[in-house]
């Protein structure tokens, strides 16, 4: 991964503690996905589709949490009930590395305790501290399982931007959804009762 400064983004960062996962827990977690040596290389080709659409992308997402009061409410602070902007415009900078980074996944050791860290900062055990904000506590782990299909569904028309095939889009296409919830699937370790997961 290439070093980026955003606020609060940490994959790689070393002094995050080891996801309790394997990388042979990861590899099954994949192979239950049918997520293969294909689906990365259509990844690596949806990133340089994506990656100068990237505020399109968000705003289309950014849309549809703003439009969808029980989302938004995550990101608003509990007393008024309004958005907290700046945590907003965080998380916006932070979702758009997101992006990037899903498209070019190393799925190694680094990449395991970030995705960790992502589910933790969802959960109550850790969310608004990155920010320090005032925000709704606590993200129900319904919501990030659900969340996977509008991030899923929204992404094919930017990866049929580009001119590639039908086909092609199809591949970045599923490749991109089961990564998304491949990824969702590890954030919800927080959530679940020790030896559950």
């Amino acid at each position: 991964m290439t070093s980026v400064s955003i606020p609060g983004y940490r994959l790689g960062d070393a002094a995050l503690p080891a996801s309790p996962l394997s990388l042979e827990d990861l590899a099954d977690l994949k192979a239950s996905l049918l997520f293969g040596d294909d689906d990365a290389a259509a990844l690596r080709m949806a990133h340089e589709v994506v990656k100068d659409q990237l505020e399109a992308i968000l705003d289309v997402w950014y849309g549809f949490v703003g439009s969808t009061p029980h989302l938004l409410a995550y990101f608003s602070d509990p007393a008024t009930g309004q958005p907290v902007k700046p945590y907003l415009d965080a998380v916006r900078k932070r979702f758009g590395q997101w992006i990037l980074d899903t498209c070019r996944a190393d799925y190694n050791e680094a990449w395991l305790a970030w995705q960790d860290e992502i589910g933790r900062r969802h959960h109550r055990s850790g969310k608004n501290r990155t920010d320090g904000v005032c925000a709704v506590p606590h993200v129900p782990m319904r919501h990030m399982l659900a969340l996977v299909m509008p991030i899923s569904v929204t992404m094919k028309p930017f990866l049929a931007k580009k001119g590639h095939a039908p086909a092609q889009v199809e591949a970045m296409h599923a490749a991109w959804s089961k990564a998304v919830l491949l990824q969702a699937i590890l954030w919800c370790r927080p959530y679940v009762k020790e030896g559950d997961f």
